[in-house]
């Protein structure tokens, strides 16, 4: 994580010698022999110092035929590039950076880990900052990643609502995650909460309940109006209307679960399931039918939003969930910002759709 800017030594110029001598010049190994250089491969292989890079990176613009000369000849003197050097001939440093909102959130770190193992797969270093939702903590990592001469950034939102984009004259490509970019001419990964909120509903209605509620949570979230929208369609589909004929809006907590809850089952002692936009708000509902002597799922049954483990292994019955597969999301921004690096990537948002885990709940 970064925490000062460093001092960032400057890139060499005019052809880079200083840059790529460890391949270019060749080095002593530990054995006292010279290891083959980058010039020996080439001049083995008949070619200029240019292709033979080109050729060990694949990189286009090399014959099949030269490509196999180049490979054969590196392979004849045991040549072992440098990675530093094997960046520098690319024009990348090998290293992207990653700016999060709430690294201590649990929406924030599976996106990062997904994330980080699809740069570990490509052996690309990740320099991770938090910039705690403040603009002014954001432009400072930012500064110290531009200095770094990071190859692309991803930056994560702390919630999926629309954000204001970074600069557009930065000099690498950018990929937002889970908060889209309010351009549409940025790329963006966010869950499908709308589909959440359809499966979720689904699941219920799989499991023959007909009487359905919907607790969500801040409508100033569009995670929440999205997911409940989402049950609402699906209902649809059957014929059917939310209990209350419409969601309650509140909090993301337990205490608007078990308020929300009660509050149902005096208006409408029928309900037979529950659709809760996040396994908090669902927690919260188990304990108030628990305490209105409602049998789960016998009686009614229970689905939350998110899989968050603490909550629904924690709870008892143990609960069903909309998995959000934010790993997932994670890779996918990752492997879209490797693609923005090699060239113009379609701009636009993408959604990960969800999956449900099924547990005692229902």
């Amino acid at each position: 994580m970064i925490s000062e800017p460093p001092a960032v030594p400057a890139r060499a110029s005019g052809g880079g010698r200083v840059g790529f001598a460890d391949d270019i010049g060749g080095e002593v190994t530990d054995a006292g022999a010279k290891r083959a250089t980058l010039r020996d491969v080439a001049q083995r292989a008949g070619v200029s110092v240019a292709t033979a890079s080109k050729a060990l990176n694949d990189r286009q613009h090399v014959s099949a035929t030269t490509r196999a000369r180049v490979r054969e000849a590196a392979d004849l003197l045991s040549f072992t590039p440098n990675e530093t050097a094997r960046s520098l001939l690319a024009g990348q440093t090998g290293t992207v950076g990653l700016i999060t909102g709430d690294l201590e959130g649990r929406f924030s770190l599976p996106i990062l880990m997904g994330a980080e193992d699809a740069f570990g797969a490509g052996r690309v270093s990740v320099l991770l900052c938090d910039a705690r939702g403040d603009a002014i903590r954001e432009k400072y990592h930012l500064d110290a990643l531009l200095r770094r001469n990071v190859d692309g950034i991803i930056v994560v939102g702390y919630r999926t609502n629309p954000r204001v984009p970074l600069p557009e004259s930065l000099p690498v490509p950018v990929v937002y995650a889970y908060a889209p970019s309010e351009s549409a001419d940025d790329v963006s990964v966010i869950p499908d909460d709308e589909t959440a909120g359809v499966l979720a509903a689904d699941h219920l209605l799989t499991a023959g309940r007909r009487r359905i509620a919907h607790i969500s949570g801040d409508p100033d979230y569009t995670a929440a109006t999205d997911r409940a929208r989402g049950v609402e369609r699906r209902l649809g589909d059957e014929g059917l209307a939310l209990s209350l004929g419409r969601p309650l809006f509140g909090s993301w907590s337990e205490q608007w679960g078990r308020t929300a809850t009660r509050r149902l089952i005096e208006a409408d002692p029928e309900i037979d399931g529950i659709v809760c936009a996040s396994d908090q708000i669902a927690r919260g509902s188990l304990d108030a039918l628990k305490d209105l002597g409602r049998d789960v799922p016998r009686d009614v049954g229970i689905i939350g939003v998110d899989n968050w483990e603490p909550m629904t292994s924690g709870a008892s019955p143990t609960l069903t969930s909309v998995d959000l597969n934010l790993k997932e999301l994670g890779r996918e921004a990752a492997e879209l910002l490797f693609a923005s690096m090699a060239g113009p990537v379609e701009p636009g948002i993408r959604r990960v759709r969800g999956r449900v885990v099924a547990r005692e709940s229902t």
